[in-house]
């Protein structure tokens, strides 16, 4: 039975108006049912006269809602925090402490850290300093399991949150916010990050967490900012999400990549995106390759869990993602054309190109409906690497060398390398072991690896660079995959017990 997501609202700075909070709350509960939590991030109190709180503290008015706060971010409010370990500060409202790890009985996992940043000695009682993050980063990421936390709340913004992101409003994420924050958010990975005291909202474009080409997929991180309770301007400062807890989650759904994920706004690299700017996603290719059924297995023999029985990895989710629209390379097309299928793995699988370059042109692919190779769960990664090296063995060892290459651009389902969902590229690798990646910025060639491949420099036939003039009947489509699957076998991995 699946896990039932936690309900949670974080909101940003209170200022002492409890009231407002608290009403909101209550109609939103009223209206959409009930929820788990209310995180609470920047200044809870405010500099209004304390006659409001007191109705609280007393017990004459109670928080609608388990409450957790961050401490105080100027001297001023440091006497409502009086012990730096958190403690209950009235019913339902409870104050964290100065930095920690609060770990719920479902598992989700909060890591806080309060106050804003301090580069001096003695740390004031408002304030964080690097040891402080040090000592956060030490008590979680020591271990190798350490994937990344589901939450971290911090008042201030972590500094360069923008870079790669979609636009800040009037918020300079290169001058304001918090370097410690930033390297905090960098190490710890969380999969939602609140932040306030800037006055308003801002929900940055999610990142993700790894190298892409370098680093196996992880799960990507949301920046959310949030707006002071009952700002005049109707900026947003409560935020409604779901969540499973991490622990609770299989590995290839965890780390599946939204679309519009970015680059790690945090990397230094050696050129900076341009700030505040989206790319429209481009128009989807019209179909021209066709494959397999899923439920069709050739009758070969195949363990049901994989080749190798030792994989740590945790199996796929049972139902793949699903394409936006008909998409001809996923095995549920009612289109599919299964007798260009030549070879099915556990996860992945071969099939002829229609209109080939050559009679052993392939296709590595993935069962699933995925964009590119990072939103691919480990095992999926590991089998078409798998493959690859099972294909240059195979066309060796027939006197032949091969090209891989992959075109992140005008299609949405993976057709063999290393992706970047969200933005277009080009991809080869060469049997030497060399890889090229150029990233598409505007309008590019969509047969430009075939065309080149097709060229007098290298193939020389130069009338196969357009697919639709070099297409087959199905009966010879079908003599050159019963060909294939022959020469083939002898190197299939998929026949091993």
């Amino acid at each position: 039975m699946a896990q039932k997501p936690l309900r949670l609202l974080a909101c940003g700075d209170v200022e002492g108006k409890f009231d407002v909070l608290f009403n909101r709350v209550r109609a939103i509960q009223k209206k959409s049912g009930n929820f788990d939590l209310l995180l609470c991030v920047g200044n809870f109190f405010g500099s209004t006269p304390d006659a409001e709180w007191e109705k609280y503290k007393t017990g004459i008015k109670k928080a609608p809602i388990q409450t957790y706060v961050l401490g105080a971010n100027n001297q001023e409010t440091v006497k409502y925090f009086q012990d730096a370990d958190g403690c209950e500060l009235a019913e339902n409202i409870t104050y964290l402490g100065r930095k920690g790890i609060f770990t719920g009985s479902s598992g989700l996992q909060i890591v806080y850290l309060s106050g804003t940043e301090s580069l001096n000695e003695p740390v004031p009682g408002y304030s964080f300093s690097p040891k402080d993050v040090s000592s956060l980063r030490t008590m979680l990421c020591s271990t190798s399991q350490f994937k990344g936390v589901d939450i971290l709340l911090t008042s201030p913004w972590p500094k360069y949150v923008g870079n790669f992101g979609n636009s800040s409003g009037e918020v300079d994420t290169k001058k304001c916010g918090s370097a410690l924050v930033s390297s905090l958010a960098t190490d710890l990975k969380p999969r939602y990050h609140f932040a306030a005291l800037e006055k308003t909202y801002y929900e940055r474009l999610p990142y993700r967490n790894h190298i892409v080409l370098q680093e196996n997929a992880q799960h990507a991180t949301r920046f959310i900012a949030l707006a002071s309770v009952g700002n005049p301007e109707k900026k947003k400062y409560l935020y409604a999400f779901s969540i499973v807890p991490m622990k609770l989650m299989e590995t290839a759904e965890l780390v599946k990549q939204p679309p519009d994920v970015t680059e790690n706004p945090y990397r230094k690299s050696g050129k900076e995106a341009s700030m505040g700017k989206q790319i429209s996603a481009p128009e989807e290719e019209s179909a021209c390759q066709f494959f397999f059924d899923l439920n069709e297995k050739q009758g070969r023999k195949r363990s049901s869990t994989g080749r190798d029985n030792k994989s740590p990895h945790p199996k796929q989710p049972r139902k793949p993602p699903q394409p936006p629209g008909p998409c001809w390379f996923c095995l549920a097309s009612p289109e599919v054309e299964k007798h260009l299928v030549v070879n099915i793995g556990t996860h992945c699988y071969l099939a002829l190109a229609k209109g080939g370059l050559s009679d052993d042109h392939v296709l590595i692919l993935p069962i699933g409906h995925y964009q590119s190779v990072v939103e691919l769960s480990t095992e999926v990664v590991e089998e078409v690497e798998k493959y690859k090296v099972t294909l240059r063995r195979f066309f060796k060892s027939r006197g032949k060398r091969c090209v891989l290459f992959e075109r992140n651009y005008k299609s949405h389902h993976l057709q063999l390398q290393i992706a970047q969902p969200g933005a277009a590229y080009f991809y080869v690798e060469l049997d030497t072991g060399e890889k090229l990646f150029h990233r598409i910025k505007k309008n590019f060639p969509l047969q430009f690896g075939r065309e080149v491949l097709a060229s007098e420099a290298i193939l020389n036939i130069p009338d196969k660079s357009d697919w639709r003039q070099c297409q087959l009947s199905k009966e010879e489509e079908e003599m050159l995959a019963r060909r294939f699957r022959k020469d083939f076998e002898p190197f299939d991995f998929t026949l091993d017990d």
